[in-house]
């Protein structure tokens, strides 16, 4: 028999009874829409549980159970004076929890009685909620957030050398915080010095970043699905930028756009946006974002949002007057066809560097084509003539961090893309305004498309393909902008 999700089932006929209520007006559609909404917010917190939950039965069946892992949140920071940044959990700690307060330690212990996963945080406090807001509490911890066994973060000291005294092996990651390393190190060095008394101390430290990097390299589908918002919320960013875009507006107005558009689906930026008008183009890391946008120019818009800790990476180069010069679709069609061959190359059994010496082959040929270069295309591509115009790798991992972890190289080998490996597929080409030596209609030229693919059992799938990217169809789109 069907289990029925009694909440579930309430929420569809309040829905369903509001819309033959009220029927379809202005009012009654966003009633549906915020029904709707929450039902999905109910839905992501019940998956991220299970997806906690299934990640740390999975570390800990690989610790053994004569070990203990020791994970601490990210620390608070400072912008200036007592002016905080927008906290951020630590990726691995969010990974592992779903716990987004700052002051909380996991402890997993493998095969405890009375509890594999624990959870110090901060008590309950209504003078500093007022303040700062709710904040779990230890039943809390374990009530919504899966903890097995929960404590005031103010009790660690007490209680975690009970907790490490009967385990052989730490899992921890030494060097983020040299204040926590140190209270790791005189916890187990405080067991050891009372080895006379008859206590056990660990007796080896193993990376833990190593074995959980590995884990969030391959995507599950409910992160997938995560990504696949991210990337739709990044699009609708892109579109608008591309109908915000003229000359004469500022670099900085289109990146306002952006972030509007982000903030707006309750996402974050997963990193500055990148918005370069003209020579701005070629600068790689361009962050000022305060040129104006000139006629007959090109931009170049590197933006991306974080949605449920989980990135987006896009970019497009497009015309700032809606029409691409001669020379501007000429390389643009270059690093297209280049970006074309390195996607067909993201597929299982292919290794990670497969994309990238596809895009260096098309790049090398388009160049000295349009003759940046002058040569045999072996011998240039042997000789790394192509980074002149071409210095960066073809791509990087993507998931919680937009420069996601996990090793591109296993030993001296590259990388084999298994299935739920999550990339992006970014070639470029950039030529400086100061380079004599290359055609004076291409100088001051930079451009760069991105997308993010997930590696699949079958073809390549690319979860920014709603966005433009082909001359035409940039064109296309960037007619329709709204006239002042």
């Amino acid at each position: 028999m069907r289990h029925v999700d009694v909440a579930s089932l309430h929420r569809e006929v309040c829905i369903s009874a509001l819309k033959k209520k009220i029927g379809q007006s202005p009012a009654s559609r966003r009633a549906v829409t915020a029904l709707n909404a929450n039902q999905s917010e109910v839905a992501s917190v019940a998956a991220l549980r299970q997806e906690c939950a299934r990640r740390r039965r999975e570390l800990m069946r690989m610790m053994g159970r004569d070990a203990i892992a020791i994970v601490p949140a990210a620390d608070v920071c400072y912008r200036n004076n007592d002016v905080e940044y927008d906290y951020r959990q630590d990726s691995d700690f969010y990974f592992l929890t779903g716990f987004e307060e700052p002051e909380a330690v996991a402890v997993l212990i493998p095969g405890r009685a009375s509890g594999e996963y624990v959870l110090f945080c901060r008590d309950r406090d209504p003078t500093r909620e007022m303040w700062d807001g709710t904040r779990a509490g230890p039943e809390g911890a374990v009530e919504r957030y899966g903890a097995d066994d929960a404590f005031p973060i103010g009790d660690i000291d007490e209680i975690l050398p009970g907790l490490l005294e009967p385990r052989s092996r730490v899992f921890y990651t030494m060097g983020l915080s040299a204040d926590f390393d140190s209270q790791v190190i005189s916890w187990v060095n405080g067991l050891r010095a009372q080895a006379r008394k008859g206590l056990h101390s660990p007796q080896e430290f193993v990376a833990l970043d190593h074995v959980l990097h590995d884990m969030r390299l391959t995507k599950s589908s409910v992160e997938i699905a995560w990504m696949r918002r991210a990337a739709d919320i990044a699009v609708a960013a892109h579109q608008r930028a591309l109908h915000r875009v003229a000359p004469g507006v500022m670099e900085y107005e289109v990146a306002a756009d952006i972030l509007h558009e982000f903030h707006s689906h309750r996402a974050q930026a997963s990193y500055a946006p990148i918005v370069g008008g003209g020579e701005n183009t070629c600068v790689l890391h361009y962050r000022a974002n305060s040129a104006v946008l000139k006629d007959g120019d090109l931009i170049l818009i590197d933006a991306g949002c974080e949605y449920e800790y989980y990135a987006s990476d896009i970019t497009r180069t497009f015309p700032v007057n809606g029409r691409y010069s001669p020379p501007q679709r000429a390389l643009y069609e270059v690093v297209l066809e280049a970006q074309y061959a390195a996607i067909e190359q993201v597929r299982v059994g292919n290794h990670w560097n497969d994309p990238h010496e596809a895009a260096v082959r098309v790049i090398t040929t388009g160049l000295v084509r349009l003759g940046l270069l002058s040569g045999k295309v072996p011998k240039l591509i042997k000789d790394g003539a192509y980074r002149r115009y071409f210095m960066h790798r073809t791509g990087h991992w993507l998931g919680m961090d937009v420069h996601d972890v996990g090793d591109y190289r296993v030993g001296d080998v590259w990388r084999a893309l298994e299935p739920g490996m999550a990339l992006t597929v970014e070639p470029g080409i950039y030529v400086p305004a100061t380079d004599r030596q290359a055609p004076k209609e291409f100088r001051g030229m930079g451009i760069r498309i991105e997308d993010d693919v997930v590696v699949t059992r079958g073809e390549p799938k690319v979860l920014t393909q709603a966005l433009v990217k082909t001359p035409d169809d940039i064109e296309k789109f960037m007619s329709t902008r709204p006239t002042n």
